[in-house]
């Protein structure tokens, strides 16, 4: 079978385990009915997500030129502190960054190695941990908009980190504790004026990964100089594809780039 197209993240199914799907424009792929398969993936061309053209691919799927100027790339992603959409102030465009940010977010604690900090927007629950590999979570607050919610992550990020050890989380190597507990510890950090969006729930969500191997040492697929590769699939986790040797593809991290997978 050959499936061909532009690589954009997978969309995930949550399930027991959870379902993995690669959409590639015109073909569609089930990623766990390839469990157990070889695989070979050719880096054909690139394809910008913004533009089409083909371009290196800079960050997040796009050229740089698009990277510096889509909606969707502006400094806000990363930092939802830095919003101000809120205020009636455009980063880039102000109608898709009000659309995107005025809208209820939640600050979370997830495992997925150790315990981190994260925001995202309340409709991306649980898509959000799934694609970081998370095995648990819990939220932590509520909030109106992306702003609010990253005035909490930043008081928070003195406390706990807001970054994933990919490779402890491809590895299976996850902290074991008590979400609950820690988010009563937490709560304390939450600025005054944002506390009332705590949320005093203390519902935990679980997640089950397809791998049938998880790597004992990890080695990064990168095809931008490796275009061709070719491997037996065992796992898949997060964003990433695991093959045997413990040579992990990311497939986020390949947005953009234009690839023919042969199974």
């Amino acid at each position: 079978m050959n499936f061909e197209g532009q690589i954009r993240k997978m969309i995930t199914e949550n399930g027991s385990p959870i379902r993995y799907y690669l959409n590639l424009k015109d073909d569609f792929l089930d990623v766990n009915q390839q469990l157990g398969k070889k695989i070979r993936i050719s880096h054909l061309h690139n394809q910008c997500l913004n533009c089409g053209l083909d371009h290196p691919i800079y960050r997040m799927g796009y050229c740089k030129n698009c990277f510096f100027t889509v909606p969707e790339a502006n400094e806000n992603i990363i930092r939802p502190e830095l919003s101000t959409a809120h205020l009636g102030i455009a980063k880039r465009d102000l109608e898709w960054e009000q659309k995107f940010e005025l809208q209820p977010h939640i600050v979370y604690l997830a495992v997925a190695s150790d315990i981190k900090v994260g925001v995202t927007r309340l409709t991306q629950i649980p898509t959000r941990w799934i694609d970081q590999g998370a095995s648990y979570a819990t939220i932590l607050a509520k909030t109106d908009n992306r702003y609010e919610a990253g005035v909490i992550e930043v008081a928070l990020k003195n406390h706990v980190s807001d970054k994933t050890n990919y490779v402890r989380m491809l590895k299976n190597e996850v902290l074991e504790v008590d979400l609950i507990q820690q988010k009563d510890l937490f709560k304390v950090y939450i600025p005054e004026e944002e506390s009332k969006f705590y949320l005093p729930d203390t519902s935990i969500y679980s997640f089950e990964y397809p791998v049938l191997q998880y790597p004992e040492k990890v080695k990064t697929l990168n095809l931008a100089k490796q275009p061709e590769f070719e491997g037996t699939l065992v796992g898949i986790k997060g964003q990433y594809w695991i093959f045997e040797d413990g040579i992990v593809w990311n497939v986020r991290g390949h947005e953009g780039f234009y690839v023919k997978i042969e199974i």
